[in-house]
């Protein structure tokens, strides 16, 4: 049995190259992720800022209206 396993992993003598490549495309796919992610979380917050930035103003400009028109401007 563990004969067999072993002659699996050697691949017929190739089994450095093959698991050599899977790690290093295992390597890229997780770099991908991790760039992925970290960029959709900035993404996110910027967002934020600017749906939140919009808010904030909306809201300054409604208080300036109500400042004026409670100084009798139009």
């Amino acid at each position: 049995m563990t004969e067999r396993i072993a002659d699996f992993l050697a691949m017929g003598g190739y089994g450095a190259f093959v698991w050599a490549a899977y790690a290093a495309a295992a390597v890229v796919l997780v770099a991908i992720l991790v760039a992925s992610l970290v960029r959709a979380g900035r993404e996110e917050r910027a967002l934020a800022r600017l749906a939140g930035g919009g808010r904030r103003r909306a809201a300054r400009a409604q208080g300036a209206a109500d400042g004026a028109a409670a100084e009798g401007l139009p």
